[in-house]
């Protein structure tokens, strides 16, 4: 396989019916203020929570973990064979066409994103070890998404060279460095603590009701053509799968409760703005036509089934609230 078998696909795929009046693929106006807006409001927002999630963070538990990385060495082994695997099979399990196998494999093999650190928060997981995951994944990430891609593309020449780096450094800044900030805060001021908590998440939680509205307004004359079943199994599936067997390793390795629900959300959740970074990097927009609406898709399963546990994680605290400190905890 090549990618110009790839680009046929995806031009064969879509060439008939999904195109408007002069013959091109119907394709979201990237440079339109809707899009903008999305940018810069994801940026200002993912560093102000980024902050609030630093405060959260204790200088003795960072150490810990890095002293004894038993926890960040099950979930790198979780994020980078789980997920592309569960690609893989996933793909030659439905007997996908290339551009929707190289799609679903460019997802599998993406890190965990800043998002995960959310929704191990949701869970009652540990932040300290959800968000040094994410660094940790990020940084592997420069090595191993050329090998994956490679591995499990079966070599198709050119694709390991649409790693964006550039995308992946920058996102490893913009975890790092607010929450080094929060960090500091919450070691020489305290006091402020609390509040920087309360007013960052408070913001987080309007600010996801804005994107996702803003979201819907940019895609909305083209979200329809990526409504297919076996994308749509797909996008439904993976995340469960990742948060799922994530979390049976992390009991099998006989780590504690909060570790296993950390770990757990660490795998099941992809850094979608590096898959579709990706994406387009790797496919002109004329090629790739409406796939590159996948991540959008994925984020939203991911979203829903994340919430979903943790409903569940709570409901199941409520009527048994000690149950846990029954459970073997990591040495």
């Amino acid at each position: 396989m090549n990618v110009t078998e790839v680009y046929t696909g995806i031009s064969n795929m879509y060439s008939a019916g999904n195109v408007s009046g002069n013959g091109t693929l119907m394709m979201p106006d990237f440079s339109s203020p809707i899009n903008q807006a999305l940018n810069v409001l994801l940026v200002v927002v993912l560093f102000i929570t980024m902050i609030s999630l630093g405060c959260m963070m204790e200088v003795s538990k960072i150490k810990t973990h890095i002293l004894k990385p038993k926890g960040i060495a099950i979930a790198l082994l979780a994020q980078f064979c789980i997920m592309p695997l569960s690609a893989f099979l996933l793909t030659k399990t439905l007997s996908m066409n290339p551009p929707k196998a190289m799609t679903l494999l460019i997802c599998g093999c993406c890190p965990g994103g800043t998002l995960s650190n959310m929704l191990s928060l949701l869970l009652k997981g540990d932040i300290n070890l959800s968000i040094i995951m994410t660094t940790f994944s990020s940084i592997a990430a420069l090595g191993l998404m050329p090998l994956l891609l490679y591995i499990f593309s079966q070599g198709i020449y050119g694709l390991e060279k649409a790693v964006p780096y550039v995308s992946i450094i920058t996102a490893l800044v913009f975890t790092l460095v607010p929450c080094a900030i929060g960090i500091l805060i919450n070691h020489y001021k305290p006091n402020y603590t609390s509040v920087i908590i309360k007013g960052g998440l408070s913001i987080w939680a309007v600010s996801t009701t804005v994107v996702a509205i803003l979201s819907g307004a940019f895609v909305k004359d083209v979200i329809w053509m990526i409504f297919e079943p076996d994308i749509i199994f797909v996008a439904a599936v993976m995340p469960m799968i990742g948060y799922m067997l994530g979390y049976v390793m992390s009991v099998l390795c006989r780590l504690s409760p909060q570790c296993c629900r950390t770990i757990s959300m660490e795998t099941g959740c992809q850094n979608i703005q590096l898959c579709s970074a990706i994406l387009k990097v790797a496919f002109p927009p004329q090629v790739i036509g409406p796939l590159f609406l996948f991540p959008l898709l994925y984020i939203a399963f991911q979203c829903l089934e994340a919430v979903f546990l943790a409903l569940c994680f709570r409901c199941y605290q409520k009527f048994k609230p000690h149950a846990e400190h029954t459970l073997v905890r990591e040495p």
